[in-house]
C-alpha cells in the first residue's frame, strides 16, 4: 500500500460529529506545544452553515472586508448559485438571502441580482444605520448599475443610482467605480452584466471614483482615472490602461484608502500603488508606491496594515501612518506572505489566511499583535478547478464581537459558507 500525501489523508480524513446536522471538516492540527518560530498549531473545527442537507446549491459570502453577521447575530448574509466553476454570464443571476442561526441554519431567500461577481459577490452587507434589517447589494435597473437596499423583514426597498463599492461604518456614505472596466482589467471582480463605456481609453476622465450620499443617492465624481494617470507618472504608465479597486472607508469614514493599477494591453501582469483622499477627493495622497500593494485593512483612522513592498525593507506586511508615511514592518518572521488580512474589532488580533500552496492547501490564521505570535487555527483544500476568477480564497471575516469567524470553503467539495468559533483563542 503506498503511503497518503498530506493533502490525501486530508481528504480522506474520518468527520468527527460535533452536533446533529454539523461536521468537523478540514481539520489538520491539534493543539501542540508552542513552537520556536513563533507559531502555534491549532486544530479547531469548522462547520458549514449553508446547504446542511441540500448538496445542489452552493454558497459564499463574498470578501473578506465586509461582516457578514446582522447587529443580533442571528442572520447571517449569503449568495446562494448553482453552479461553482465558470464565470458568471450576463444574464445569469446570484439569490441573495441569510441564514437563520436561530432556525437550524434555514436558509432564507431575499432578492435576485446580476450585478456579481466571485471574489466579492454583489457587495452585499448589512446597511451600518440598520444593521438589525437592512441589507445593500448592487443590482441593475433597466441594465444599468445601481444598488439595492431591502428591509430583510418587511422586504421594502429603495433604489440608489449608483452600485456600491465601499460603505461608510454608520452608512450615511459610499465610495464606489465602474464595475464593467474592472470586469475587463481584473476578471472575478468587476460585473459581465452591463456595457463598458470608454473601453478603448487608457485613463478615461469620466471614469474613476464616486462619492455617494446614501439617503439622497446624490453622487459625483471626485477621482478620476486621468488625474490619477498624471499624478506623479513614470515609464511604467506608457501604453498601460488604468483602473481603481478595493476602496475602503476608515472607521470614522473621514478618508477612505484605493489602490490604483494599471498594466499594459494584452499582459496579464499589472502593477498598483495605494493612496488614500477624503471623501470629497481632495488630499489625495501616495501611501505605498513601489509596485506591489495587495491586501489591507485600517487598524484605526490614520493606520492601514497591507501587504506591500517597499524598496527599503522589501515585501512584508506593514503598519503605514498615512499623514507620515512612516512603516512598520509587523510579523517579519510569521507573516510570510500575502493573505486576506482584517483586525478584530478590539485591534487585538489580526486575521487572515493563504492562498493554496503546492498540495492546493489554504491556512486560516490569527496573529496576536501584542506577542507577536501566528495562531495556525486549520487548513482547508481547494480542487484545482477553482483558479483564477473563480478561485474560492477563504476570505474569513469577524462577527461583531470577535468571537467567531466564517469564510468560504470549497473543501467539501462544493463551496459553502463555514463558522469557527476562536473565542478559547482570543480570549487566552
Amino acid at each position: 500500500m503506498s503511503a497518503l500525501s498530506r493533502r490525501d489523508f486530508l481528504r480522506a480524513a474520518p468527520r468527527a460529529a460535533l452536533a446533529p446536522g454539523l461536521a468537523l471538516v478540514g481539520c489538520r492540527y491539534r493543539l501542540e506545544a508552542a513552537s520556536t518560530t513563533g507559531t502555534e498549531f491549532l486544530r479547531l473545527p469548522a462547520r458549514a452553515i449553508t446547504a446542511p442537507g441540500d448538496k445542489k446549491w452552493h454558497h459564499f459570502f463574498g470578501y473578506y472586508d465586509k461582516c457578514p453577521w446582522d447587529s443580533t447575530g442571528r442572520y447571517v448574509l449569503a449568495h446562494r448559485v448553482a453552479f461553482a466553476a465558470r464565470q458568471p454570464t450576463a444574464d445569469e443571476e446570484v439569490m441573495i438571502g441569510m441564514v437563520d442561526r436561530q432556525d437550524n441554519d434555514r436558509f432564507v431567500p431575499l432578492a435576485r441580482t446580476r450585478a456579481w461577481c466571485w471574489q466579492q459577490g454583489a457587495m452585499l452587507q448589512w446597511l451600518g444605520s440598520a444593521a438589525d434589517r437592512e441589507i445593500l447589494f448592487n443590482s441593475l435597473t433597466d441594465d444599468e448599475p445601481t444598488a439595492t437596499i431591502l428591509d430583510v423583514h418587511t422586504h421594502k426597498t429603495r433604489t440608489l443610482p449608483r452600485p456600491i463599492y465601499a460603505l461608510s461604518a454608520d452608512g450615511r456614505q459610499a465610495v464606489t467605480l465602474d464595475f464593467a472596466r474592472l470586469h475587463r482589467l481584473r476578471p472575478g471582480y468587476g460585473y459581465a452584466s452591463y456595457q463598458e463605456c470608454f473601453a478603448d481609453e487608457p485613463a478615461p476622465e469620466k471614469l474613476g471614483i464616486w462619492w455617494m450620499d446614501m439617503k439622497t443617492g446624490k453622487n459625483e465624481l471626485v477621482v478620476n482615472l486621468k488625474q490619477l494617470a498624471a499624478l506623479q507618472p513614470d515609464q511604467r504608465f506608457r501604453n498601460a490602461h488604468h483602473w481603481v479597486n478595493h476602496l475602503q472607508f476608515n472607521p470614522s469614514g473621514t478618508r477612505f484608502v484605493f489602490l490604483h493599477r494599471w498594466k499594459q494591453p494584452g499582459v496579464n501582469r499589472w502593477d498598483t500603488r495605494m493612496l488614500t483622499a477624503q471623501p470629497d477627493g481632495r488630499d489625495v495622497r501616495i501611501t505605498f508606491d513601489d509596485g506591489l500593494v495587495s491586501h489591507f485593512d485600517w487598524k484605526d483612522d490614520q493606520t492601514i496594515l497591507a501587504w506591500a513592498r517597499t524598496r527599503k525593507d522589501g515585501v512584508h506586511f506593514y503598519e503605514v501612518d498615512v499623514p507620515s508615511g512612516a512603516t512598520k514592518i509587523l510579523g517579519a518572521d510569521v507573516l510570510t506572505a500575502d493573505g486576506h488580512c482584517s483586525y478584530s474589532p478590539d485591534r487585538q488580533w489580526i486575521l487572515n489566511d493563504t492562498y493554496p500552496d503546492k498540495e492546493r492547501m489554504q491556512t486560516l490564521m490569527l496573529y496576536k499583535v501584542a506577542t507577536g505570535r501566528r495562531y495556525n487555527l486549520n487548513q482547508f483544500y481547494s480542487p484545482k478547478e477553482y483558479t483564477g476568477p473563480v478561485r474560492c480564497d477563504l476570505h474569513p471575516r469577524w462577527n461583531r464581537d470577535g468571537t467567531a469567524i466564517c469564510f468560504d470553503g470549497c473543501h467539501d467539495p462544493q463551496r459553502q459558507l463555514y463558522v469557527m468559533d476562536v473565542r478559547d483563542v482570543v480570549t487566552s
